[in-house]
């Protein structure tokens, strides 16, 4: 057997043990932004929570057309109940409204649509860091976020960070067409942002950052409530550590939650895990993520649809 017959028998047994690997059922997408939003959606897979590659080069898989930034901030994906994909993120540092997409595969979009959230509301500074969670119940979708409008919550009024004071709004709607009026959320009796919410067994689950700067804070806490709209209990103690974090997304496996967040003042993604939601460790060294990568959501997708992603 010549070398170049031997060449093509290697190539041939190692094309027939890749065709042969199988994927897990489900892959986990990590949703994010580079830089200040200018280029749009990047994505990244995992198949273990832990080790995660970015996808398409680490190039944009959509670019922001909205609003006079063009930004496309915090994107929030979730699989909607008409088994779309829906996309969420924040357009601009100062616009009263967020940005909203659908998709079949995460590759061909709807035209991107802006929801004016706080369009009735004349002194609202901002819409920031948009999710969006299913209500089981009603199918209704929770679009949430945080914005500051000057003269409200008082009590936590500051000239701090300037002079942010942000609480936690949302509307429902059934079909991105037709939305509910605008209504507090959450108010833990601070400065609160990057909420994001998900279903726990008979409870949800939010994890949100406390935004506090005097005396600072800047970590991450966490509230239950029995209903997706609440009322959600006083926020728990810190589970972040001597770091300022913000932007939690969280994975559930098995019985193990992983929390990724940005530890924004020091470049870089870090992450816990818990079995009860109490007690936390962090796994911030046990994790890889794509090199830049800032503020997002994980999500799932089936084989069948990662494969096209490839």
């Amino acid at each position: 057997m010549n070398r170049f017959t031997c060449l093509l028998l290697s190539l041939f047994i190692t094309f027939s043990a890749l065709a042969q690997e199988k994927l897990p059922k489900e892959i986990y997408l990590f949703s994010y932004f580079k830089g200040n939003g200018e280029d749009g959606l990047h994505l990244a897979y995992s198949t273990d929570g832990y080790a995660w590659k970015s996808l398409k080069g680490d190039s944009s898989f959509l670019r922001p057309v909205l609003s006079k930034d063009k930004l496309m901030r915090d994107p929030c994906i979730i699989r909607g109940v008409d088994g779309l994909f829906h996309l969420v993120w924040t357009v601009s540092w100062t616009e009263k409204g967020i940005g909203h997409v659908s998709s079949k595969d995460l590759i061909h979009w709807s035209e991107q649509q802006f929801i004016p959230v706080m369009g009735k509301e004349e002194g609202a500074r901002n819409s920031w860091a948009p999710e969006i969670t299913v209500d089981p119940k009603t199918k209704e979708y929770l679009i949430y976020w945080a914005t500051t409008i000057p003269g409200r919550f008082n009590e936590t009024a500051s000239k701090a960070d300037n002079g942010y004071n942000h609480r936690i709004y949302y509307v429902t709607t059934k079909d991105f067409k037709q939305f509910s009026d605008t209504r507090v959320l959450y108010d833990p009796g601070f400065n609160s942002i990057d909420a994001t919410i998900v279903k726990d067994g008979k409870q949800f689950v939010m994890f949100l950052k406390d935004e506090t700067r005097e005396p600072p804070q800047k970590n991450l806490k966490i509230a239950f409530a029995g209903k997706l709209a609440g009322p959600y209990s006083a926020a728990s103690a810190p589970i972040t550590g001597n770091y300022w974090a913000e932007g939690p997304t969280t994975l559930k496996i098995g019985n193990q939650w992983i929390v990724y967040f940005d530890k924004y003042t020091q470049h870089k993604y870090g992450a816990i895990t818990s079995t009860d939601l109490k007690n936390w460790t962090d796994i911030s060294d046990k994790i890889t993520l794509p090199a830049g990568i800032r503020h997002g959501s994980v999500f799932k997708v089936t084989a069948k649809e990662f494969a096209k992603l490839k």
